[in-house]
């Protein structure tokens, strides 16, 4: 049990689009991720997902309409829907997912895919 301070994780790392586990609850992962530019249409069909901005503004878009979130903000993504995270400038965000999933969902596999974050 150590507390997690989040700008000392962040400054960890800089890749993008390359979530890192800060910890885990029960069957969920909290990761750490650094978004700018534009991530791929997926979905999880099985989980739902919950994007935390911790610095920066993002967008995740959906087929029907677009989210903006900004620092302190949050939106849990339904499991089946099908989104498209983005950001214009550099955003750090917590993200809050089942233990096992991919980054990139149903999306076919690519140079963004995860299948094991690492540990910070």
């Amino acid at each position: 049990m150590d507390k997690v301070n989040l700008a000392d994780k962040f400054a960890q790392f800089d890749d993008l689009w390359s979530p890192k586990v800060a910890g885990e609850l029960d069957d969920y992962e909290i990761k750490l991720v650094k978004l700018q530019g534009d991530f791929v249409w997926h979905k999880h069909d099985d989980v739902d997902e919950m994007f935390l901005v911790v610095d920066g503004t993002m967008t995740i878009e959906f087929r029907d309409r677009t989210v903006n979130l900004e620092a302190g903000e949050f939106l849990v993504v339904p499991k089946g829907v099908e989104h498209k995270p983005q950001a214009q400038a550099e955003c750090s965000a917590m993200l809050f997912e089942r233990k096992g999933v991919t980054n990139t969902g149903d999306a076919a596999p690519s140079a963004l895919t995860q299948r094991q974050p690492e540990r910070i």
